[in-house]
Formats: C-alpha cells, structure tokens, sequence
C-alpha cells in the first residue's frame, strides 16, 4: 500500500539486461548522494535551559554556533553551564539523527542498514 503524499523509492528491479541495472543502481547512488549533499546544507537548533544555550549544527553534524546568555556565566558555578552546553549538544544531535534518517529513509527502506546512517 502506497502512502498519501510522500514518494516512496523503489528498488531497482532485476531486469533481463544487467546494463539497465547498473545504470538504474548508478542513478541510485547519484540520488542518495544528493540527499546527503542537501542535508549536509540544511541545519538544526536546539536551545536549553530556558534560553540559556543555543546550539546549531548542519546536517552534517558540524557545530555552526553556540550562543550563551551572559547571565549564565557564573565563575562559582562551572559545572552548570557544562551541563547546559551538553545537553544543548545531544538535543542537536538527536535532531540531526532524525532529519538524516527522514531524508534517507526512502532510500533505506526495506533495508537493514543498523546504525549505518
């Protein structure tokens, strides 16, 4: 059953002449390699503590940004800013774990390709 408003991609089908397999899996490769080239453009944000830290990060789990509000730099309290800039951190990452894996599902599916993308 095809899903409302979403392209699925399909599989190439084993043909009866193996050069319109390679060209259908060559074009394949130059769709998924696309994705990734737009994802790698695209970014994500995740602020914590009420503001307190900002992180952006592409696509490509670059680090594009961190902005920390003045009042939050306390020289007596360290560790607190440390936690709020970790955790600023694993929420971009998980938010840049879940855009790549929407972007690349039609291209995995069916597929077990574990904890490749």
């Amino acid at each position: 059953m095809a899903s409302k408003g979403k392209a699925r991609f399909r599989a190439p089908q084993a043909a009866g002449r193996p050069n319109d397999m390679m060209k259908q899996l060559e074009a394949l490769q130059a769709q998924m390699e696309q994705a990734q080239a737009d994802l790698e453009q695209e970014t994500v944000t995740a602020t914590v503590g009420g503001g307190a830290v900002t992180i952006e990060m592409t696509g490509g789990q670059e680090v594009r940004a961190i902005s920390i509000r003045p009042d939050v730099l306390d020289p007596d309290d360290v560790e607190m800013l440390q936690d709020l800039i970790v955790a600023a951190f694993q929420e971009a990452h998980a938010k840049v774990t879940q855009l790549t894996q929407e972007r690349m599902s039609p291209f995995t599916a069916g597929l077990n390709v574990g904890g490749l993308i």
